[in-house]
Protein backbone atom coordinates (compact mmCIF):
# COMPACT_ATOMS: atom_id res chain seq x y z
CA UNK A 1 0.00 0.00 0.00
CA UNK A 2 1.11 3.44 -1.07
CA UNK A 3 1.24 5.73 1.69
CA UNK A 4 -0.87 8.91 1.52
CA UNK A 5 0.62 11.49 -0.76
CA UNK A 6 -0.24 14.52 2.62
CA UNK A 7 1.23 12.25 5.42
CA UNK A 8 4.16 10.74 3.43
CA UNK A 9 6.46 13.94 4.03
CA UNK A 10 5.31 13.97 7.70
CA UNK A 11 6.70 10.31 8.27
CA UNK A 12 10.08 11.09 6.21
CA UNK A 13 10.83 13.68 8.68
CA UNK A 14 9.76 12.01 11.93
CA UNK A 15 12.09 9.21 10.97
CA UNK A 16 14.87 10.55 9.70
CA UNK A 17 17.27 9.53 12.20
CA UNK A 18 18.85 12.12 14.92
CA UNK A 19 16.15 14.36 14.03
CA UNK A 20 14.53 15.59 16.85
CA UNK A 21 10.76 16.98 17.77
CA UNK A 22 12.63 20.43 18.81
CA UNK A 23 14.10 20.51 15.38
CA UNK A 24 11.27 19.31 13.42
CA UNK A 25 9.27 22.17 14.94
CA UNK A 26 11.94 25.02 14.35
CA UNK A 27 11.90 23.18 10.42
CA UNK A 28 7.98 23.75 10.19
CA UNK A 29 8.27 27.34 11.56
CA UNK A 30 10.80 28.07 8.98
CA UNK A 31 9.57 26.28 5.71
CA UNK A 32 5.93 26.02 6.43
CA UNK A 33 5.41 22.18 5.90
CA UNK A 34 7.27 18.95 5.55
CA UNK A 35 6.93 19.36 1.18
CA UNK A 36 8.90 22.40 1.46
CA UNK A 37 11.50 21.32 4.09
CA UNK A 38 11.69 18.21 2.12
CA UNK A 39 12.15 20.40 -1.60
CA UNK A 40 15.03 22.72 0.18
CA UNK A 41 18.08 22.08 -0.70
CA UNK A 42 20.57 21.10 2.12
CA UNK A 43 22.47 24.39 2.64
CA UNK A 44 18.92 26.22 2.86
CA UNK A 45 17.96 23.94 5.48
CA UNK A 46 21.41 23.62 7.35
CA UNK A 47 20.47 27.30 8.42
CA UNK A 48 18.10 25.96 10.56
CA UNK A 49 19.77 22.48 11.80
CA UNK A 50 23.25 21.35 12.07
CA UNK A 51 24.60 20.35 8.32
CA UNK A 52 25.36 16.85 8.95
CA UNK A 53 21.37 16.87 9.94
CA UNK A 54 20.81 18.67 7.18
CA UNK A 55 22.45 15.95 4.68
CA UNK A 56 20.68 13.37 6.78
CA UNK A 57 17.18 15.11 5.69
CA UNK A 58 18.11 15.24 2.22
CA UNK A 59 18.81 11.61 1.77
CA UNK A 60 15.96 10.46 3.73
CA UNK A 61 14.94 7.86 6.11
CA UNK A 62 15.68 4.21 6.28
CA UNK A 63 13.39 2.84 3.51
CA UNK A 64 12.38 -0.09 5.83
CA UNK A 65 11.25 2.24 8.09
CA UNK A 66 8.90 3.23 5.79
CA UNK A 67 7.61 0.23 4.53
CA UNK A 68 6.88 -0.48 8.08
CA UNK A 69 4.81 2.57 8.25
CA UNK A 70 2.80 1.93 5.05
CA UNK A 71 2.28 -1.93 6.23
CA UNK A 72 1.08 -0.61 9.36
CA UNK A 73 -1.27 1.40 8.18
CA UNK A 74 -3.31 -0.65 6.04
CA UNK A 75 -5.20 -1.92 8.90
CA UNK A 76 -8.04 0.52 9.08
CA UNK A 77 -7.94 0.80 12.72
CA UNK A 78 -4.56 2.65 12.53
CA UNK A 79 -4.17 6.08 11.94
CA UNK A 80 -1.20 8.65 12.10
CA UNK A 81 -2.45 12.43 13.07
CA UNK A 82 0.17 15.41 12.54
CA UNK A 83 0.57 18.74 13.83
CA UNK A 84 -1.42 19.46 10.75
CA UNK A 85 -4.39 16.96 10.94
CA UNK A 86 -7.39 18.83 12.01
CA UNK A 87 -7.79 15.73 14.23
CA UNK A 88 -4.55 16.89 16.28
CA UNK A 89 -5.85 17.45 20.00
CA UNK A 90 -6.72 20.87 20.55
CA UNK A 91 -5.27 21.21 24.61
CA UNK A 92 -1.78 18.92 23.14
CA UNK A 93 -1.10 21.81 20.69
CA UNK A 94 -1.09 24.15 24.05
CA UNK A 95 1.98 22.57 25.89
CA UNK A 96 5.39 23.88 24.82
CA UNK A 97 6.38 20.68 22.95
CA UNK A 98 3.50 19.14 21.08
CA UNK A 99 4.55 15.65 19.25
CA UNK A 100 4.59 16.46 15.53
CA UNK A 101 2.78 13.74 14.90
CA UNK A 102 1.23 10.82 16.90
CA UNK A 103 0.24 6.95 16.13
CA UNK A 104 -3.42 6.01 17.10
CA UNK A 105 -4.38 2.49 17.42
CA UNK A 106 -8.77 2.07 17.73
CA UNK A 107 -11.04 5.39 18.02
CA UNK A 108 -9.14 8.50 16.95
CA UNK A 109 -11.90 10.15 17.52
CA UNK A 110 -11.58 10.10 21.24
CA UNK A 111 -8.45 12.51 21.25
CA UNK A 112 -11.13 15.41 20.72
CA UNK A 113 -13.31 14.64 23.37
CA UNK A 114 -12.98 15.81 27.07
CA UNK A 115 -10.50 13.99 28.93
CA UNK A 116 -8.97 13.25 32.20
CA UNK A 117 -5.36 11.89 33.12
CA UNK A 118 -5.54 8.76 36.06
CA UNK A 119 -2.21 7.86 37.24
CA UNK A 120 -0.68 6.41 40.73
CA UNK A 121 1.57 3.75 41.46
CA UNK A 122 2.99 0.12 39.78
CA UNK A 123 2.29 -1.39 43.58
CA UNK A 124 -1.07 -0.51 43.65
CA UNK A 125 -2.92 -1.71 47.39
CA UNK A 126 -6.17 -4.12 46.43
CA UNK A 127 -7.99 -0.74 47.59
CA UNK A 128 -5.79 1.49 45.44
CA UNK A 129 -6.99 -0.59 42.34
CA UNK A 130 -10.17 -0.60 43.48
CA UNK A 131 -10.64 2.95 44.17
CA UNK A 132 -9.18 4.34 40.48
CA UNK A 133 -11.06 1.65 38.56
CA UNK A 134 -13.94 2.79 40.60
CA UNK A 135 -13.50 6.31 40.01
CA UNK A 136 -12.55 6.05 36.38
CA UNK A 137 -15.67 4.29 35.63
CA UNK A 138 -18.00 7.28 37.07
CA UNK A 139 -15.65 9.90 35.71
CA UNK A 140 -15.94 7.96 32.56
CA UNK A 141 -20.12 8.12 32.45
CA UNK A 142 -19.76 11.74 33.01
CA UNK A 143 -18.30 12.48 29.95
CA UNK A 144 -14.29 12.30 30.37
CA UNK A 145 -12.52 9.90 28.18
CA UNK A 146 -9.66 8.32 31.02
CA UNK A 147 -5.82 8.98 30.15
CA UNK A 148 -3.36 6.62 31.58
CA UNK A 149 0.10 5.00 30.72
CA UNK A 150 -0.62 1.18 30.74
CA UNK A 151 1.58 0.49 33.23
CA UNK A 152 0.78 -2.13 36.00
CA UNK A 153 -1.14 -1.31 39.10
CA UNK A 154 -3.28 2.34 39.13
CA UNK A 155 -2.85 3.04 35.37
CA UNK A 156 -4.22 -0.35 33.54
CA UNK A 157 -7.11 -0.28 36.95
CA UNK A 158 -8.06 3.41 35.54
CA UNK A 159 -8.04 1.82 31.80
CA UNK A 160 -10.66 -0.77 32.71
CA UNK A 161 -12.75 1.83 34.48
CA UNK A 162 -12.11 3.83 31.96
CA UNK A 163 -13.42 1.24 29.28
CA UNK A 164 -16.40 0.36 31.44
CA UNK A 165 -18.53 3.80 30.62
CA UNK A 166 -18.85 5.67 27.87
CA UNK A 167 -16.38 8.12 27.49
CA UNK A 168 -13.76 5.02 27.49
CA UNK A 169 -9.65 5.25 27.38
CA UNK A 170 -6.80 6.32 25.79
CA UNK A 171 -3.46 4.43 26.76
CA UNK A 172 -0.39 6.96 25.97
CA UNK A 173 2.74 4.47 25.64
CA UNK A 174 6.06 4.79 25.77
CA UNK A 175 7.23 1.82 22.81
CA UNK A 176 5.96 2.09 19.31
CA UNK A 177 2.21 0.53 18.83
CA UNK A 178 3.35 -2.51 17.45
CA UNK A 179 4.94 -3.48 21.04
CA UNK A 180 2.93 -4.10 24.10
CA UNK A 181 4.54 -3.12 27.25
CA UNK A 182 4.71 -4.68 30.13
CA UNK A 183 3.56 -7.94 28.15
CA UNK A 184 0.89 -8.56 31.04
CA UNK A 185 -1.38 -6.14 29.92
CA UNK A 186 -1.45 -7.72 26.72
CA UNK A 187 -5.68 -8.12 26.77
CA UNK A 188 -5.97 -4.56 28.02
CA UNK A 189 -4.07 -3.34 25.05
CA UNK A 190 -6.16 -5.42 22.88
CA UNK A 191 -9.31 -4.03 24.46
CA UNK A 192 -8.33 -0.04 24.17
CA UNK A 193 -7.58 -0.98 20.82
CA UNK A 194 -11.35 -1.85 20.11
CA UNK A 195 -13.91 0.20 22.23
CA UNK A 196 -10.99 3.09 23.09
CA UNK A 197 -7.47 3.73 21.77
CA UNK A 198 -3.52 3.47 22.19
CA UNK A 199 -1.39 6.28 21.39
CA UNK A 200 2.20 6.90 21.41
CA UNK A 201 4.96 10.01 19.97
CA UNK A 202 7.52 7.20 19.10
CA UNK A 203 8.05 5.40 15.49
CA UNK A 204 6.63 1.50 14.89
CA UNK A 205 9.78 -0.66 16.53
CA UNK A 206 10.53 1.14 19.57
CA UNK A 207 11.45 -0.39 22.26
CA UNK A 208 11.04 -0.15 26.07
CA UNK A 209 13.68 2.56 26.41
CA UNK A 210 13.84 4.19 29.90
CA UNK A 211 13.66 7.50 29.02
CA UNK A 212 11.29 7.39 26.90
CA UNK A 213 8.74 6.41 29.57
CA UNK A 214 8.61 9.87 31.53
CA UNK A 215 9.05 12.24 28.26
CA UNK A 216 5.63 10.61 27.41
CA UNK A 217 3.96 11.35 30.72
CA UNK A 218 4.19 15.20 28.88
CA UNK A 219 1.25 14.04 26.71
CA UNK A 220 -0.76 11.92 29.19
CA UNK A 221 -1.09 15.34 31.15
CA UNK A 222 -1.61 17.54 27.33
CA UNK A 223 -4.51 15.28 26.49
CA UNK A 224 -6.73 15.81 29.96
CA UNK A 225 -8.38 18.66 31.53
CA UNK A 226 -6.51 17.63 35.04
CA UNK A 227 -4.83 14.46 36.94
CA UNK A 228 -5.93 12.56 39.42
CA UNK A 229 -3.07 11.10 41.63
CA UNK A 230 -4.39 7.35 43.54
CA UNK A 231 -1.71 5.81 45.48
CA UNK A 232 1.90 7.21 44.63
CA UNK A 233 5.20 6.87 46.39
CA UNK A 234 7.43 9.73 47.76
CA UNK A 235 9.54 9.57 44.74
CA UNK A 236 6.70 7.96 41.99
CA UNK A 237 6.85 8.72 38.67
CA UNK A 238 3.08 9.69 38.75
CA UNK A 239 4.74 12.89 40.58
CA UNK A 240 6.24 13.94 37.18
CA UNK A 241 3.17 14.03 35.19
CA UNK A 242 1.66 15.55 38.09
CA UNK A 243 4.50 18.33 37.58
CA UNK A 244 3.71 18.34 34.08
CA UNK A 245 0.46 18.61 34.41
CA UNK A 246 0.55 21.56 36.86
CA UNK A 247 3.26 23.58 34.53
CA UNK A 248 0.34 23.35 31.64
CA UNK A 249 -2.02 24.75 33.54
CA UNK A 250 -4.08 21.97 34.40
CA UNK A 251 -6.18 20.74 37.77
CA UNK A 252 -3.88 18.10 39.70
CA UNK A 253 -6.24 16.24 42.02
CA UNK A 254 -5.01 13.93 44.66
CA UNK A 255 -6.58 10.77 46.49
CA UNK A 256 -4.77 10.62 50.08
CA UNK A 257 -4.97 7.93 52.41
CA UNK A 258 -2.97 6.91 55.31
CA UNK A 259 -0.68 8.69 57.30
CA UNK A 260 1.02 5.11 58.08
CA UNK A 261 0.95 4.38 54.08
CA UNK A 262 4.34 4.89 51.91
CA UNK A 263 1.79 5.05 48.79
CA UNK A 264 0.34 7.94 50.62
CA UNK A 265 3.05 10.37 50.78
CA UNK A 266 3.39 10.90 47.28
CA UNK A 267 -0.54 12.44 47.10
CA UNK A 268 0.37 14.26 50.22
CA UNK A 269 3.17 15.96 49.23
CA UNK A 270 0.79 16.99 46.13
CA UNK A 271 -1.82 18.33 48.26
CA UNK A 272 0.62 20.28 50.40
CA UNK A 273 1.43 21.55 47.42
CA UNK A 274 -1.28 22.87 46.45
CA UNK A 275 -3.07 19.93 44.92
CA UNK A 276 -6.94 19.57 44.71
CA UNK A 277 -8.14 16.84 47.87
CA UNK A 278 -10.59 14.44 46.31
CA UNK A 279 -12.58 11.88 48.33
CA UNK A 280 -14.92 10.71 46.00
CA UNK A 281 -14.96 11.38 41.59
CA UNK A 282 -18.53 13.38 42.10
CA UNK A 283 -15.35 16.20 43.84
CA UNK A 284 -13.44 16.11 40.36
CA UNK A 285 -16.86 16.64 38.61
CA UNK A 286 -17.49 19.54 40.43
CA UNK A 287 -14.13 20.69 40.32
CA UNK A 288 -14.23 20.63 36.74
CA UNK A 289 -18.13 21.86 36.48
CA UNK A 290 -19.40 19.18 34.76
CA UNK A 291 -22.81 17.22 35.64
CA UNK A 292 -22.47 14.28 37.65
CA UNK A 293 -23.71 10.76 35.52
CA UNK A 294 -26.98 9.55 35.14
CA UNK A 295 -27.71 6.79 37.33
CA UNK A 296 -28.91 3.62 35.83
CA UNK A 297 -32.38 2.65 36.22
CA UNK A 298 -33.73 1.82 39.90
CA UNK A 299 -34.79 -1.74 38.74
CA UNK A 300 -31.57 -2.33 37.14
CA UNK A 301 -30.30 -6.10 37.63
CA UNK A 302 -26.79 -4.98 38.14
CA UNK A 303 -27.75 -2.35 40.42
CA UNK A 304 -29.61 -4.65 42.79
CA UNK A 305 -26.87 -7.24 42.42
CA UNK A 306 -24.33 -4.85 43.83
CA UNK A 307 -26.58 -3.28 46.21
CA UNK A 308 -27.11 -6.69 47.98
CA UNK A 309 -23.47 -7.64 47.91
CA UNK A 310 -23.11 -4.15 49.75
CA UNK A 311 -25.70 -4.98 51.82
CA UNK A 312 -23.97 -8.41 52.67
CA UNK A 313 -20.66 -6.88 53.30
CA UNK A 314 -22.26 -4.27 56.00
CA UNK A 315 -23.61 -6.92 58.17
CA UNK A 316 -20.19 -8.48 58.28
CA UNK A 317 -18.71 -5.87 58.90
CA UNK A 318 -21.12 -4.79 61.61
CA UNK A 319 -20.23 -1.78 63.69
CA UNK A 320 -16.47 -2.20 65.17
CA UNK A 321 -13.39 -1.14 63.01
CA UNK A 322 -12.56 -4.09 60.76
CA UNK A 323 -9.61 -4.72 57.81
CA UNK A 324 -10.06 -6.28 54.58
CA UNK A 325 -8.64 -9.81 55.71
CA UNK A 326 -10.99 -10.51 58.42
CA UNK A 327 -13.71 -9.10 56.23
CA UNK A 328 -12.49 -11.76 53.28
CA UNK A 329 -12.53 -14.44 55.81
CA UNK A 330 -16.19 -13.67 56.90
CA UNK A 331 -17.62 -12.69 53.54
CA UNK A 332 -15.71 -15.62 51.52
CA UNK A 333 -15.05 -12.76 48.93
CA UNK A 334 -12.31 -12.74 47.11
CA UNK A 335 -10.29 -9.41 48.05
CA UNK A 336 -10.42 -7.36 45.58
CA UNK A 337 -14.42 -7.39 45.31
CA UNK A 338 -14.57 -6.81 49.03
CA UNK A 339 -11.69 -3.77 48.48
CA UNK A 340 -14.10 -2.66 45.33
CA UNK A 341 -17.25 -3.57 47.49
CA UNK A 342 -15.98 -0.92 50.45
CA UNK A 343 -14.95 1.69 48.14
CA UNK A 344 -18.57 2.10 46.44
CA UNK A 345 -19.73 1.90 50.53
CA UNK A 346 -17.27 4.50 51.18
CA UNK A 347 -18.11 6.88 48.15
CA UNK A 348 -21.60 6.69 49.14
CA UNK A 349 -20.89 7.58 52.95
CA UNK A 350 -21.66 4.13 54.45
CA UNK A 351 -18.41 3.42 55.47
CA UNK A 352 -15.18 5.20 56.78
CA UNK A 353 -11.60 4.27 56.06
CA UNK A 354 -9.73 4.78 59.89
CA UNK A 355 -5.45 4.72 60.43
CA UNK A 356 -4.38 1.36 60.56
CA UNK A 357 -6.06 -0.13 57.26
CA UNK A 358 -9.40 -0.51 58.94
CA UNK A 359 -12.62 0.27 57.90
CA UNK A 360 -15.91 1.48 59.81
CA UNK A 361 -19.57 1.72 59.36
CA UNK A 362 -20.83 4.93 59.57
CA UNK A 363 -23.62 5.11 62.01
Amino acid sequence: MALDEALEPWLRLSLTPGLGDESFRRLLVAFGSPEAILASPSREIARIVPARLAADIERGPPQDALARAAAWLEDPANAVVTLGDPRYPQLLLQIPDPPPLLYVKGRAELLGGPALAIVGSRHATPHGVALAESFATTLSDAGLTIVSGLALGIDAAAHRGGLAGRAKSIAVVGTGLDIVYPARNRALAHALAASGALLSEFPLGTGPIASNFPRRNRVISGLARGCLVIEAAAQSGSLITARLANEQGRDVFAVPGSVHSPLAKGCHQLIKQGAKLVESALDVLEELRLPQPTPPPSGAAPAAQSDAREAALLEHLGYDPCDIDTLVARSGLAAEVVSALLTQLEIAGRVAAIPGGKYQRVR
